[in-house]
């Protein structure tokens, strides 16, 4: 953990909050003008980590992305809204929740195009975890979303402990046809 060892004030949702919008170029796109699903997912972590960093007041790193959907393509032209807010803050880390919309210049239209979970990790200027705000949720959805959270990262530690079981299933099996060449 950080070397200064306090954890700072509780902090709302809405001061976590954070925009960002982009305007789809040729250079962001695929052979059939729709925007790259590397690329919205690097525009993702841009607003994600704005948000984490306002949280935390601090340097964060991405841990995880936990689960993204795509659920329209963007063209090139298109201007691409990203928004992102803290769901929950744990003892060093935080989940943040973006949510994506294009907005057709010539229309207005607006239509939701992207959803996704990240988990950042605060660190200090040596690299050591930093312990993080508490959230304070305030309306009934950031209620629901801070709940949310919490079930989320219990499916990423259950998941982590059955992959790190069959890792050591692995190497033992490994071990013991090493043991017994045929």
């Amino acid at each position: 953990m950080s070397s200064n060892g306090t954890t700072p004030a509780a902090r709302t949702v809405a001061s976590t909050q954070s925009e960002m919008t982009e305007i789809i170029l040729p250079n962001d796109a695929n052979t059939l003008g729709n925007l790259l699903g590397g690329r919205l997912m690097h525009f993702i972590d841009l607003t994600g980590a704005m948000a984490a960093y306002r949280h935390s007041r601090s340097h964060v790193v991405t841990a995880a992305m936990d689960h993204i959907d795509f659920i329209q393509p963007v063209h090139v032209g298109d201007l691409l809204i990203l928004k992102s807010s803290v769901n929950r803050a744990f003892n060093t880390s935080l989940e943040v929740g973006v949510k994506v919309w294009v907005e057709h210049p010539q229309t207005g239209v607006l239509l939701h195009v992207a959803s996704a979970y990240l988990v950042f990790v605060a660190i200090d200027e040596n690299g050591r975890r930093m312990h993080v705000p508490q959230l304070l949720p305030e309306t009934a959805d950031e209620q629901r979303r801070f709940a949310d959270a919490l079930l989320r990262r219990e499916h990423r530690e259950a998941e982590a402990a059955r992959r790190k079981k069959a890792r050591l299933v692995t190497a033992a099996l490994e071990d013991l046809a090493g043991a017994h060449p045929e």
